[in-house]
């Protein structure tokens, strides 16, 4: 009797740590969640975090969502980490429009050219193509493609300057994404900072026109706040 007794005890016991470890298990994970709420943090996985809220919703500029079919020349689908940085490039395409670009990208899943892509191109005219989610890698920024969101820019000629619809949209894209991944103008970086390349070209040859875009880009990204 004495021997069952202890058994009955032992598996009491036994019953009593798994409820307790799952009591704690599921406290944990609602102050986790909890605490994503009040501070408007969005999805997290892999170390990638978005925040969510008002602000990124009502600023999320217009743009054509035309996202590459999976391949392992333009979206390998392999995800970011944390994002760290914004990377400004040019497209080095003269006169190209951001639909082309986007569909060079679609079509190195045949060519096999060369790995090749960007998460965002913006257009001669001011439009946005969205091509690889951000939660995504996109072939664009070399060592640094794991932890960066890349915008691909068009411009009208040989010197690399983009007109005022261009540079207008990439402000306000720029700013959007430092909103809705808790950055500042001072993580913008241009592809020239990753690798040296002379891109995007218009603002390694003109420093100072680079300082400005980030300049404007903060002021932008105030208004949002």
């Amino acid at each position: 009797m004495r021997k069952r007794r202890q058994r009955r005890k032992r598996k009491s016991r036994g019953s009593d740590r798994l409820l307790k470890a799952g009591l704690m298990i599921l406290i944990l994970l609602a102050v986790v969640l909890g605490g994503m709420k009040l501070t408007g943090a969005g999805p997290i996985f892999n170390g990638y975090r978005e925040l969510e809220g008002e602000a990124v919703d009502a600023y999320r500029p217009d743009m054509e969502v035309e996202l590459l079919t999976p391949n392992p020349y333009s979206r390998p689908e392999t995800g970011t980490s944390r994002i760290r940085n914004i990377v400004i490039h040019y497209t080095a395409n003269p006169g190209a429009t951001a639909q082309q670009n986007r569909d060079y990208f679609e079509g190195l899943k045949d060519t096999h050219l060369t790995q090749a892509s960007s998460h965002f191109i913006v257009g001669l005219e001011g439009e946005i193509v969205q091509c690889i989610p951000t939660w995504e890698v996109a072939y664009a920024s070399n060592s640094r493609n794991g932890d960066t969101v890349s915008i691909e820019c068009c411009h009208p000629d040989e010197t690399g300057a983009f007109n005022q619809a261009t540079y207008d949209s990439m402000v306000e894209l720029s700013a959007w994404l430092c909103l809705k991944f808790g950055l500042t103008e001072n993580d913008l970086i241009r592809h020239y900072d990753i690798t040296g390349k002379i891109c995007p070209k218009y603002f390694v040859d003109y420093p100072e026109k680079w300082d400005e875009f980030c300049g404007d880009v903060g002021k932008m990204l105030e208004k949002m706040q």
